[in-house]
């Protein structure tokens, strides 16, 4: 058992994020004392496993008691987090708001993007993969809407690949599409109050900008800042443009 923890946490800091349906990590996920084995095992080096039913997949993170030990005082590093610029963290927020919050919803009344309509078996039914319920949006509307308050065209463009960059999206031509991070990252519960009655509260109760398919064909700053875990592998974020 201790093996087979050691290499499923090796496994995470290499590749960053593990699909749910991997073996190793249904078994975490499944098995109780594998799970309090592994989590025995990150603690130890200040990380934490992390991962919730609404997301494909699962990563490790920095535990919050000792962030501050390794960045500091909290109001340095939560205002740059990922080394993301203040309208990349915006833009963060934006596609979290445009792609996860009505992901959620569809999830919730087991809805995936092939069926408009819900089944009598519903609750019995287990929560419908991110795969099958995740809509990206347009590029090109997300730039005519939200352009000049996320620094134009040239801004957005870096901080998209930034993004991209570290796993929270993914992009296919015109669509952007959910990376395996940004369902993971974004602590949901502040951040979907702040939404709803927040500084982003109209861009959410409207219709999305333009939505498309996740398996699509490969062909404004935020009132608050996100509150984002930190990933335990950051190499990403280390090359990330201060």
């Amino acid at each position: 058992m201790n093996d087979d923890a050691q290499i499923l946490i090796a496994r995470l800091l290499t590749h960053q994020t593990l699909r749910r349906d991997d073996k190793m990590v249904k078994r975490a996920l499944s098995d109780e004392q594998f799970r309090i084995e592994v989590d025995k095992r990150l603690l130890e080096s200040g990380l934490k496993l992390l991962d919730n039913v609404y997301a494909d997949h699962v990563t490790i993170a920095l535990h919050r008691n000792v962030e501050p030990k390794i960045f500091g005082a909290k109001d340095i590093w939560q205002n740059n987090n990922f080394g993301l610029t203040r309208d990349g963290v915006a833009l963060l927020v934006v596609l979290w708001a445009q792609i996860i919050l009505p992901k959620r919803e569809r999830q919730e009344t087991h809805v995936t993007v092939d069926d408009d309509q819900t089944d009598m078996f519903e609750k019995d039914a287990p929560i419908p993969r991110a795969e099958d319920t995740s809509i990206g949006i347009s590029y090109t509307a997300l730039l005519s809407d939200f352009g000049d308050k996320l620094g134009k065209k040239t801004r957005m463009d870096m901080n998209l690949g930034v993004l991209a960059k570290l796993g929270f999206i993914e992009r296919r031509g015109d669509v952007i599409l959910e990376g395996p991070l940004l369902d993971l990252m974004m602590d949901t519960d502040v951040l979907k109050e702040r939404i709803i009655n927040g500084a982003l509260a109209e861009v959410f109760k409207r219709a999305p900008l333009a939505a498309a398919p996740r398996r699509a064909p490969a062909e404004a700053e935020a009132a608050n800042d996100p509150v984002v875990e930190t990933p335990a592998a950051d190499e990403a974020a280390s090359d990330t443009p201060n």
